[in-house]
């Protein structure tokens, strides 16, 4: 997928491997860590140097429960983060934001993509930014806001309305003039979804792919690996999401987004390679 400024978002018969590099004090998975921008730009560069194809930084946490932040702290976050990696890599930058002020800065700072949790619903002026500047979006799936989005995870086939909603918001983004050939979905693992709804998404990738769109799949250490694992702390699901990184592969995704970036390169690796095995058996 060309992106503006010539880069290219690396989608081809092997899956990209989304870092994400979360820049705030409360994220679920390893909140405060990479706070400091210095940090983060480190982190950033072992990620690359592991393997990544494209990093995702993100300033306000999106973990259900989570208080929104405004656009100036957001843009305190991120900002640096995202000047200094550009700086130091040619990398495909992702703005992990609703915020239609935090893309627009983002993107004057090189970003090349963004990464929208709600699709295009909680922000309107979002989907004009996207279209003007060129740049990739993500649409993912939720329903509600963070604080209440599990009053939403309300489903009678799980596959058919994650699809049903992500085309409805797929529409929107064309009829707002941003080119069919820019959008990527993404099912929303954990979002507005209990456990057994994530793990039906996931397994409905097959489904979502009738969109014709690139497919992300972000289940790195997420909360519904402990439905198999038991109890788990975040950092302590790194083989769950191995598993879950894997089944992405072999079930469709273009993109994986994960926390554990050397391990997860190695999982796509086999996994890409028995996907083409189990396609030239098919064909």
């Amino acid at each position: 997928m060309p992106l503006p400024r010539g880069r290219v978002l690396p989608l081809g018969d092997r899956t990209a491997v989304m870092a994400i590099l979360n820049v705030t004090p409360d994220s679920f998975a390893d909140g405060g860590r990479y706070a400091d921008p210095e940090t983060a730009i480190a982190q950033a560069a072992r990620a690359i140097e592991s393997g990544a194809g494209l990093i995702d930084i993100g300033g306000e946490s999106t973990r259900p429960g989570a208080q929104p932040v405004a656009v100036d702290e957001e843009w305190a976050r991120v900002g640096p983060v995202i000047e200094g990696v550009r700086r130091r890599a040619d990398i495909p930058i992702s703005v992990d934001t609703y915020k239609a002020e935090v893309a627009r800065r983002a993107i004057d700072c090189g970003a090349d993509i963004v990464n929208d949790i709600s699709a295009l619903t909680y922000d309107p002026e979002l989907a004009g930014v996207v279209a003007r500047t060129g740049v990739a979006l993500i649409l993912m799936h939720t329903r509600g806001r963070s604080s209440d989005m599990y009053a939403h995870a309300r489903y009678a086939d799980v596959a058919a309305e994650v699809t049903a909603e992500l085309q409805a918001r797929d529409a929107a983004a064309r009829e707002a003039g941003i080119a069919a050939d820019r959008l990527l979905v993404d099912p929303g693992l954990g979002f507005a979804k209990q456990a057994p709804h994530s793990l039906a998404a996931l397994a409905g990738l097959p489904r979502l792919s009738s969109l014709g769109r690139p497919i992300v799949s972000g289940p790195s250490r997420k909360s519904f690996l402990t439905h198999a694992l038991g109890p788990r702390k975040p950092d302590e699901r790194v083989w769950g999401t191995a598993a879950a990184v894997a089944a992405s592969v072999l079930l469709g995704a273009h993109v994986v987004r994960v926390h554990d970036v050397a391990e997860m390169v190695e999982v796509v690796r086999v996994a890409d390679d028995l996907r083409a095995a189990a396609e030239g058996q098919a064909g």
